[in-house]
């Protein structure tokens, strides 16, 4: 159980330290992981981003990801998407709409710059917690396609199943917490409100 996102933020720059001083880019995916981002960014000497990944949501469970896109276009659809009720016409249509959102977002958030450039750095890809992990292997192939030196996915919380599934997207996979019993990401902090994107864009404002 963490306390809330600065305190895993804390422990997880403890598992990076190996990193520190080697001017890692630390891509958060939003929003709640920009916050705890910003703080490994500081511990670790780096530069903070985001990346940019939503998920598409289940025909009759909106809450129910089967798969993601990033904001290139590039879709992963996980194991269960055919069962899910998702025709194909369905799922170009509701990668449409997240993609809409994407393009929205990165204006928001970074309107006076460009992305960061991930190639040949050590690239940290982090999140405040895994549930089916679909978010994170598309953040992890957009971030791959990109050549960086190394590709980290860095949580503080995931289903040993889940961590099975994103291993083979990244070169190394840290994660303090896998418990037997897993519901939700929230289940896992005493604290954890959502995160507007007024908050985001002021991380990002404080690191850059």
């Amino acid at each position: 159980m963490f306390e809330d996102r600065t305190a895993a933020a804390i422990r997880l720059a403890e598992q990076l330290k190996a990193y520190q001083g080697q001017n890692p880019l630390i891509l958060a995916i939003p929003r709640g992981a920009v916050p705890m981002s910003r703080i490994i960014a500081n511990k670790l000497e780096g530069e903070l981003d985001v990346v940019l990944v939503r998920k598409l949501r289940a025909p009759e469970n909106p809450e129910f990801a089967i798969g993601a896109v990033d904001e290139n276009g590039q879709v992963y659809l996980a194991g269960h998407a055919a069962r899910s009720g998702a025709t194909r016409e369905y799922i170009a249509t509701e990668k449409a709409t997240q993609l809409e959102l994407l393009h929205e977002r990165r204006i928001r958030y970074t309107p006076a710059r460009p992305a960061i450039d991930p190639h040949d750095r050590i690239v940290i890809v982090v999140d405040d917690g895994l549930a089916t992990g679909s978010t994170m292997i598309a953040a992890l192939h957009a971030v791959r396609l990109q050549q960086p030196r190394k590709l980290i996915c860095a949580v503080p919380v995931a289903p040993a199943k889940t961590l099975a599934d994103i291993t083979p997207f990244a070169d190394e996979v840290i994660c303090l917490e896998t418990p037997a019993i897993f519901y939700s990401v929230g289940q896992f902090y005493h604290l954890f409100p959502q995160i507007n994107d007024d908050e985001v864009i002021a991380a990002l404002e404080a690191s850059s």
